[in-house]
């Protein structure tokens, strides 16, 4: 019987532990939070490899600039190619936003970039970044 009783709470525990790790979501979709990068314009970065925690596989930004995530995850993203911040040329400057579906840019958002380091999203959802730099967002 002590057996029987010691397998049992085996397998209870098996099935209880087996939820922890791996996605944030606890498998509620309904928590997927959406998001977009844009430049000054308001024209979309589409294209942009990024992942999330809860990603098995790089994936990329949408035409129009549409990424999503669950709230709590960290999703890095690659921009190469793009030419970064601090080149002082307003017609070749690529400044990125992130922002809602609203346009409203959405601000205080923490990251870490390889080139520099840590930082925050400016108000209006702007960020720093260098020219092929990875960058690490904590949302």
């Amino acid at each position: 019987m002590k057996k029987f009783t010691g397998l049992v709470f085996a397998l209870v525990a098996v099935f209880a532990l087996s939820g922890c790790g791996g996605s944030n979501n606890n498998g509620n979709d309904n928590d997927l939070t959406t998001l977009f990068l844009v430049d000054g314009d308001g024209y979309s970065y589409g294209g942009i490899p990024y992942i999330c925690d809860s990603m098995a596989h790089w994936s990329q930004t949408a035409r129009n600039g549409e990424f999503s995530f669950y709230p709590g995850e960290d999703c890095e993203f690659d921009f190469s190619g793009l030419y970064g911040n601090y080149e002082n040329d307003p017609y070749v400057d690529d400044i990125v936003y992130i922002v809602d579906y609203t346009d409203d840019g959405k601000g205080h958002i923490p990251y870490d970039c390889a080139s520099f380091g840590a930082g925050s999203t400016y108000n209006d959802g702007s960020f720093d970044y260098d020219e092929d730099d990875e960058c690490l967002f904590y949302f």
